[in-house]
């Protein structure tokens, strides 16, 4: 079985991009504690590229996803904010069965998800901030987990959707400075199932440094600024489910390395990454990741 990279990389991709009115640098492969002001929308379009294909198994298998993720946040007061993301996902998957190539595709709207996230704990001095924001949301199953071709239903792993209601929830702090900024967050995703497939749990701790590099001194009449950003992700998955068994190729343990790098100014940022797998401890035949690119843009209004 192969793991759905949207179950196992949860797509809480929107971050939080207002301090005083501006656009600040961020996460890009998760959420931040930096709020959103009070009557303020945030948006993020991001292009994720997944691609999966470093097969255990030796069965020659492939995955290739292409998603459009849109996200918006609204700032309801200056301690809640509220978000919704709704991907566009492209997925195709290459499988021999039989020893002949076959490609199975599909391409809809995925599965909303909506959360709320509440700041906890904020100190704030001259030039810094450190805050922490709980979060809490749940997926609603707005994609399609029936698409078929000419071999029947396609597998969970070429579905565009889930079927089930899935909940998920955890922390995120941010510690920001004129110079640097630092975010980590640990959650947890609870998977439900239908039509007798059940993705397994998720958990995964996330670490973002972004850094500024020009210019290197503030001051004014500069229209933006360069950070660069380095990431880490451990995402660990539950084995799935099918007919409430346990399938042993299946969930496991990934760590990911992601480089990047955003320009940011007062409305709006640019930003790329690219995820590169350092380790991944999968359980049986379960296919590895080989890398995944993310690039967006994000502004405020």
């Amino acid at each position: 079985m192969i793991d759905d990279p949207v179950k196992t990389v949860p797509t809480l991709l929107l971050s939080s991009l207002l301090w005083s009115g501006h656009t600040l640098a961020a996460p890009i492969t998760f959420n931040t504690a930096l709020p959103v002001a009070k009557g303020e929308f945030v948006v993020r379009e991001q292009i994720v590229v997944n691609q999966s294909g470093d097969d255990p198994s030796g069965a020659d298998r492939d995955r290739n996803e292409v998603a459009a993720v849109t996200a918006m946040g609204y700032g309801l007061t200056g301690e809640w904010a509220l978000f919704g993301i709704l991907p566009y996902r492209d997925i195709s998957l290459d499988i021999t069965p039989g020893g002949d190539r076959v490609t199975r595709s599909s391409s809809s709207f995925g599965d909303l998800s909506l959360f709320a996230r509440y700041t906890a704990y904020q100190n704030n001095q001259q030039g810094r901030t450190f805050r922490i924001a709980p979060f809490a949301g749940v997926e609603a199953p707005t994609g399609s987990n029936s698409a078929s071709d000419a071999l029947g239903r396609l597998p969970p792993a070429a579905q565009t959707g889930s079927g089930s209601w899935d909940y998920f929830g955890g922390v995120v702090l941010t510690y920001q400075t004129l110079q640097y900024q630092f975010d980590s967050q640990l959650s947890y995703r609870v998977n439900t199932g239908d039509n007798g497939f059940e993705a397994g749990d998720v958990t995964r701790l996330d670490g973002s440094l972004q850094y500024r590099i020009y210019p290197k001194q503030l001051g004014g009449g500069t229209p933006g600024f360069l950070y660069a950003v380095a990431e880490v992700n451990f995402i660990h998955q539950d084995k799935n489910r099918i007919h409430g068994a346990a399938d042993a190729n299946s969930g496991g343990a990934r760590l990911f390395l992601t480089p990047g790098i955003q320009y940011v100014t007062k409305r709006w940022i640019v930003e790329g990454a690219v995820q590169l797998p350092v380790a991944q401890d999968l359980n049986g035949a379960a296919l590895e990741n080989e890398y995944v690119v993310r690039a967006g843009i994000r502004f405020n209004f």
